[in-house]
């Protein structure tokens, strides 16, 4: 997608919001000083997503060696590193509200999982501050870390339909009721997410949550459909893959809590803006009941 397409994207989704939003925001009777910027929070927003697309590591090297250099024709009013710094964590309600717009819808078939998003080397744990009373220490398959939990729902075509951040050390089921609180159909997804008292709670909401079982278990039958799609469970694990490697959802450079929430959504947006995404590719043109494609 090219930058001016994203920029009107945004920019018509702020003349909606904005008013809206700043209606409702509660006076806490203080005289403030009200700094109008150079730069709008439409423009502020597209550079922000811009960043987790361009392939650079660090933003302070795309703001200064891209966006001040070579994006002045987009963005002819560009401020200061350090101000542009203090306008991101302005963003972060604008770009949460933006991110829901950029949910796909659910089709019957979803998988879940989480990723963990490091904040700092587990040596540096003791020294670390920035995150001192948020982030938790967990564990994963491949071992521990600290920091917190990315846990996502997203459809057969590689969609997303469910988002939660946690801190590292909470289950992967515990956030799981919420988080299909809008889904039906079948939830694939792994071992971690075993439980009767989940499955039973899921299923009386119309959600049917199906995982592999353990060594230690009885064996069970399954349907052969619910089996191909426990194989097709890769799908949300590439997800996690180009979120990390293609953009920046995790770094151990946050120095703010709020631009830390800033890269994840800014990271999700820029996931949901890929014109080639992870899908199964198994939808007939046209169809929606996608349980009844299959049989």
């Amino acid at each position: 997608m090219e930058l001016t397409t994203l920029f009107c994207d945004i920019d018509d989704f702020c003349s909606d919001f904005l008013p809206e939003y700043h209606r409702h925001l509660i006076d806490d009777g203080k005289i403030k000083r009200v700094r109008k910027s150079t730069l709008s929070q439409s423009e502020v927003m597209t550079i922000i997503i811009e960043f987790q697309r361009s392939g650079y590591r660090t933003f302070k090297h795309y703001y200064q060696r891209h966006v001040c250099m070579y994006l002045r024709w987009a963005f002819p009013q560009v401020v200061s590193y350090n101000r542009f710094v203090e306008l991101m964590s302005e963003a972060l309600v604008p770009l949460c509200a933006y991110l829901r717009t950029r949910k796909g819808a659910c089709s019957g078939i979803s998988f879940i999982d989480s990723m963990p998003i490091a904040v700092c080397h587990n040596r540096r744990i003791h020294s670390h501050q920035v995150f001192d009373e948020t982030a938790k220490r967990g564990k994963n398959s491949v071992g521990w870390f600290y920091g917190f939990k990315l846990h996502l729902i997203v459809n057969d075509c590689g969609e997303l339909l469910a988002i939660q951040l946690t801190t590292g050390n909470v289950d992967d089921r515990t956030p799981v009721p919420k988080m299909v609180k809008d889904l039906f159909g079948k939830l694939f997804g792994d071992k971690g997410y075993i439980s009767q008292p989940l499955f039973d709670l899921l299923f009386d909401g119309g959600v049917q949550l199906v995982t592999k079982i353990r060594k230690n278990m009885e064996n069970k039958l399954m349907p052969i459909f619910d089996k191909l799609m426990l194989r097709k469970r890769a799908i949300i694990e590439t997800i996690y893959d180009q979120l990390k490697n293609i953009s920046q959802v995790e770094h151990t450079r946050h120095r703010s809590g709020f631009n830390f929430l800033v890269n994840i959504v800014s990271a999700l947006i820029a996931y949901t803006y890929q014109e080639k995404k992870p899908s199964l590719n198994i939808r007939l043109p046209h169809s929606s009941d996608l349980p009844a494609v299959i049989i």
